[in-house]
């Protein structure tokens, strides 16, 4: 009997059917939205609210990139979430504690030390949301079946876009409307609006509690509950995957180019126009991202999940999603050349590269899940390769703003497109099949 049920729980991995309380559409999105909020705040948000505050490029791009670092290194802690608990319990106590770290960020703000003190409340949230980010990724794969994770990789890319657009969109917008009506008090302004994602994520964790599904493959196995993380034979056997080295080339320069125009594009347009940007307000990122971005990044991630869904798959569409990502870049070069002083072309142009970004990126999620496939360490292959795809943001991002100062604004998009090109070397060496039968 014994014996029997020891060999039972090895194979759950392979052989149990998925137990599902509520449709994917019922968590999905606003999981997704969740895992995005805390990394747009702490490497994006962050910098605008710093840019409004003084700090240059330089210092804005070297630290906001170096607290990527709790995303690059979660893989060491990602067999933990293996052993202890499931990764429902893992989302739902994150969100929790996200919330009590917001309320400390808004508090952080008001004092003189306001720098040091936001760099370290930030790097606490970043650790809580890689953690999360283990949680929530293997907790996807393992609800979902594999036509469903094709189909909803574009609801699942969409609404973590939208968390991003959100909060660089509305959240900026409303902080720069508060800035105005309390008489150019910026760090109550921002202050506020981390009040609201405090509340907000008390309430995804409420939410979340009751509504997640219930996969019978997200518990612990008897064989791991109270054993020590198997931290090598979860290195090994990741690393032991066929063409390991093209993969990790993949996750390292698909992205190469946009992760550094990413870096600066908020500076980018809110430096005034004599130091070679565009001089839009607070108020007016907020709307462009907010409302316009929103709209074609809806648009472009959705149509890349039906495309991959119902296309032919990935592997047919792959160099066409790459251009997605990657062709729109130019609209920044020509932006920081001509500096056009039409807000309906600037729109435009915006609106033109987040549709493009909701395609590749799409893309870009699917290939990651397709290289991890399932397995009994499917949460932390998947940590493993985000966190590649976090080096690969950090590395970057930290000589950017050092390298925009050197080139001007205009020479450093140029260099940006340049390295969106490294990459297509790489795309056919990739396993972009599904794994399913």
């Amino acid at each position: 009997m014994s014996s029997n049920n020891h060999a039972a729980d090895t194979n759950t991995t392979v052989t149990k059917p998925l137990r599902r309380r509520f449709s994917p559409w019922s968590f999905v999105p606003s999981l997704y939205f969740a895992e995005g909020v805390p990394y747009v705040v702490v490497t994006g948000v962050s910098m605008i609210a710093l840019k409004t505050l003084g700090v240059d490029n330089a210092r804005l791009t070297f630290w906001t990139s170096l607290l990527i670092l709790p995303w690059v290194l979660k893989p060491l802690w990602s067999s933990i979430l293996e052993s202890c608990g499931t990764k429902r319990q893992w989302i739902v106590g994150m969100q929790t504690l996200l919330g009590v770290a917001f309320g400390f960020l808004a508090l952080g703000l008001q004092g003189s030390s306001f720098f040091w003190v936001t760099l370290l409340i930030l790097f606490g949230i970043a650790f809580l949301s890689a953690t999360h980010d283990i949680a929530s990724d293997g907790f996807y794969i393992l609800a979902l079946h594999e036509r469903e994770q094709a189909l909803f990789v574009g609801v699942r890319s969409t609404f973590y876009r939208l968390s991003m657009i959100s909060c660089q969109g509305l959240l900026v917008m409303v902080a720069g409307t508060l800035e105005t009506r309390t008489g150019g008090n910026i760090p109550l302004s921002w202050g506020i609006v981390f009040a609201v994602l405090a509340i907000l994520f008390s309430g995804l964790a409420f939410y979340h509690r009751f509504f997640l599904a219930y996969p019978e493959l997200d518990r612990v196995s008897k064989l791991m509950k109270g054993a020590m993380p198997p931290f090598k034979a979860v290195f090994a056997s990741f690393f032991a995957k066929q063409k390991i080295g093209w993969i990790l080339a993949f996750l390292l320069l698909y992205r190469f180019g946009e992760v550094q125009l990413l870096c600066l594009s908020s500076p980018f347009l809110l430096d005034e126009v004599a130091q070679g940007g565009m001089g839009l307000s607070t108020k007016e990122i907020g709307f462009v991202y907010g409302v316009l971005g929103i709209t074609a990044m809806l648009a472009g991630g959705i149509l890349g999940g039906i495309l991959i869904a119902q296309g032919g798959g990935l592997k047919r569409w792959i160099y066409f999603f790459w251009a997605c990502i990657n062709v729109p870049d130019l609209v920044y070069v020509f932006m920081a050349w001509a500096q056009p002083k039409s807000i309906y072309l600037l729109w435009s142009l915006i609106a033109f590269e987040q549709f493009g970004y909701g395609l590749g990126f799409s893309a870009y999620m699917l290939a990651m899940i397709y290289i991890v496939g399932k397995s009994q360490w499917t949460a932390s292959h998947y940590a493993l390769c985000t966190g590649f795809m976090a080096l690969g943001k950090m590395i970057p991002g930290m000589w950017s703003g050092k390298l925009q100062e050197y080139l001007g604004y205009t020479g450093f998009f140029i260099w940006v497109c340049v390295c969106t090109l490294f990459v297509l070397p790489v795309i056919r060496h990739i396993p972009l099949e599904s794994h399913e039968k």
